[in-house]
């Protein structure tokens, strides 16, 4: 497999990941009896956006991907 798509196949599994976490964190939050903590979710959500963020980041500066010159 080409290291391009390894990359967006990663990029896309954390996107899933963030979302499961900030979903987890919504139903703890409205469910008011539970004993689980909304800020493990939530912490965890922080923690892969900036890992993505991160990279993406990388990946711009390895040549990996472009950024869209005129995104307009």
């Amino acid at each position: 497999m080409d290291i391009l798509v390894i990359f967006k196949l990663v990029l896309v599994l954390l996107l899933v990941f963030i979302l499961f976490n900030l979903a987890r964190a919504l139903f703890i939050m409205v469910k008011a009896e539970s004993q689980q903590s909304m800020s493990q979710y939530l912490g965890r959500r922080v923690i892969f956006s900036a890992l993505v963020m991160l990279l993406l980041l990388l990946a711009l500066g390895f040549g990996w991907i472009s950024p869209n010159p005129r995104p307009y």
